[in-house]
Parts: structure tokens; C-alpha cells; sequence
């Protein structure tokens, strides 16, 4: 799925409302690098005071937060895995999926997961040698 977000730079641009948000380094201009995916029930509470966003923008150089206002809770929980899964920022290391048993609850994701797997298993086998030691 694709979502759109917007860019808050400063505090003003927090709006009121619950959804998802992400800490984005910006390399040369234009390329966007995910550091961090979270979801909120309220950006303000949740973005003014934020536990991560020191380390994000002082040791790995976060520039802006994006946000994606999403208004019901499993969406937001949907929406967040989707994003961690697919984009696998360094600060959720909680969520990258690393084995079978990482594999995404929801039964849409979770089959787009196993797809993915099953390529990256194809491509790996030629590349490993394909013998193996008795």
C-alpha cells in the first residue's frame, strides 16, 4: 500500500490527532532514510517530549518528522508493522522480522511476508554454492 504523510519541521506543525509518525534523515537533498516508525493516539502528547527523538536526531541525524493521520487503533497497529516490515529502520529493531517466527500477525501481511521470503530464498540458493558437506 502506499501512504501519504506529511512533514512537521517544528512543534506548530504537530497537529492534534492520533495516527502514525516517523524520524527521517534526509541525505543529499532528496533521498529519505526511515530511522524510527511509531504510532500515537495523540501526536502532540506523544512528539513533544518523545524518548527516542534525542538519539534520533542527535546520533543519527534525524531532519523531520513525517506524519500520517490514521483515526482507528487497528489500522494504526496494521499500518505501523506494514511500515516497520517493509522499510526496517534501525531504531525498531524490536519488529524486523529476522526468522518464521518474526512473521507479521495480520493474515495480509503475513502472506505479502512469506512472498517475499520465498524470493529472497529463491535468489539465495544459487548464490550459496549449492553443495553441501556430509
Amino acid at each position: 500500500e502506499r501512504y501519504r504523510f506529511k512533514i512537521t519541521l517544528t512543534r506548530k506543525g504537530i497537529p492534534d490527532g492520533s495516527g502514525i509518525y516517523i524520524f527521517v534523515r534526509r541525505r543529499f537533498g532528496f533521498f529519505l532514510e526511515p530511522l524510527y516508525i511509531g504510532k500515537a493516539t495523540s501526536f502532540r502528547s506523544r512528539l513533544y517530549g518523545h524518548e527516542r527523538w534525542w538519539e534520533a536526531w542527535w546520533k543519527r541525524g534525524a531532519t523531520e518528522r513525517h506524519i500520517l493521520i490514521v483515526r482507528t487503533a487497528s489500522d494504526r497497529a496494521r499500518i505501523e508493522e506494514d511500515l516497520i516490515r517493509r522499510y526496517q529502520p534501525r531504531m525498531n529493531d524490536m519488529l524486523v522480522p529476522r526468522s518464521e517466527m518474526d512473521a507479521p500477525e495480520n493474515a495480509k501481511l503475513r502472506r505479502a511476508w512469506r512472498w517475499r521470503q520465498w524470493w529472497k530464498n529463491l535468489f539465495r540458493a544459487p548464490l550459496s554454492g549449492g553443495s553441501k558437506a556430509a
